[in-house]
């Protein structure tokens, strides 16, 4: 059977706007450009998945309301595998995405049904990790309780699959957790969050010293910092005019995860993540701007020079 991408955690109705002066600016500002999208991380990383033609499955939750149909009908579309996700009472988590002219977006987030895991529920999804075939990636994230995605992790290593952490909400994400991660991707904020100030190459080093193989550091301007026990490698990222920054990060982690289930190293599994989200950075909305595998390619920056410590 066929790999597949594992993605865990939140799923969302993205509900966007673009607007000309930057939020918080003003008690009142005019909005335009509104959407209706799926989002939600754990749903963008499936999405983007089957973009790059491979099979993905989704693990989470959504509501019994019409919010649910937003979120889920993308993923249909793109054949993303939905058997695994279970429906709460209430509302589906959604997000309000303001998106101002210089692209960098601000989002609040409300995680409604993401948040209600019952016990039977979280051996459902470990039951169905263990099921999965053979040399499958989890993706998991922290928009979802911590006790989901650790029970969801190990079950993961016990079965021998590396396991992606995108640790959003930081907060949420403990020694216990990192210690379960191979790879993990926060952007420079988490990090900082998690490992405190400091240069950012020696944050990634006490990240790595708290479990994770691989850390992967997303860079504010585009890129990232790549560090492999001692080799550390900063990729940039190729110059494009930056439309929407919505989802980029997701778009990185899903790239990462699509790379290391087709036997990539992690060098070169940074690079194809850095091309997916700069190719997502160029036009509004996550899904709607997530590329296809020669899209990704188009983009791919060079290798860069690596540095042992």
């Amino acid at each position: 059977m066929e790999a597949v991408i594992l993605a865990l955690g939140s799923i969302n109705a993205d509900f966007q706007v673009r607007i000309d002066k930057p939020a918080g600016s003003a008690g009142l500002a005019l909005a335009h450009d509104f959407r209706r999208l799926g989002g939600g991380k754990a749903a963008n990383v499936a999405f983007l998945a089957r973009r790059l033609g491979r099979a993905a499955r989704l693990f989470g939750r959504v509501g019994d309301d019409d919010l649910a149909a937003q979120a889920l009908t993308p993923l249909r579309e793109v054949g993303v595998d939905l058997s695994e996700v279970c429906r709460a009472g209430g509302q589906t988590g959604f997000a309000m995405v303001l998106v101002p002219r210089s692209g960098k977006k601000n989002i609040v987030v409300a995680a409604n049904a993401n948040d209600e895991w019952s016990d039977e529920e979280i051996g459902k999804v470990c039951h169905g990790i263990e099921l999965a075939p053979a040399g499958s990636v989890l993706v998991c994230n922290c928009e979802i309780p911590a006790r989901v995605v650790k029970a969801a992790a190990g079950c993961a290593r016990r079965h021998g699959m590396h396991v992606v952490l995108d640790p959003t909400f930081p907060d949420r994400v403990d020694d216990e957790l990192l210690a379960m991660a191979d790879v993990i991707t926060p952007n420079e904020e988490e990090a900082h969050q998690l490992a405190g100030a400091g240069a950012i190459c020696d944050i990634a080093r006490a990240l790595a010293a708290r479990g994770p193989r691989v850390v992967c550091i997303k860079l504010d301007g585009g890129g990232c910092l790549l560090l492999v026990g001692k080799q550390e490698q900063r990729v940039a990222s190729v110059d494009v005019e930056v439309v929407d920054t919505t989802g980029a990060g997701d778009a990185f982690t899903g790239a990462f995860a699509v790379a290391l289930l087709e036997g990539r190293a992690p060098p070169e599994a940074a690079r194809f993540a850095v091309a997916a989200s700069t190719a997502a950075v160029m036009a509004y909305g996550a899904q709607p701007s997530y590329p296809d595998r020669s899209a990704v390619m188009a983009l791919m920056p060079g290798e860069e020079e690596r540095s042992s410590r």
